[in-house]
């Protein structure tokens, strides 16, 4: 079993929830609800294993707040 962190963003023209996870090249989707998103993400991961384990091209570390005056 593998585990990845995917970051979800709200897309605010259409308003679905977008998912990718970073590094992992083609690991991205789109959904109404943040349900589907979860396994649209499973299914597209599960696919892009089929091709062998990926070198990922960057590594999640965290979010930061960043406040500006």
């Amino acid at each position: 079993m593998k585990s990845y962190t995917a970051i979800v963003e709200r897309c605010p023209d259409t308003g679905l929830y977008v998912g990718y996870i970073p590094g992992f090249q083609g690991a991205h989707t789109q959904a109404a609800t943040l349900d589907e998103l979860t396994h649209n993400l499973r299914e597209v991961v599960a696919m892009l294993l089929e091709d062998g384990e990926p070198t990922l091209e960057t590594e999640f570390i965290g979010t930061q707040n960043v406040v500006v005056a």
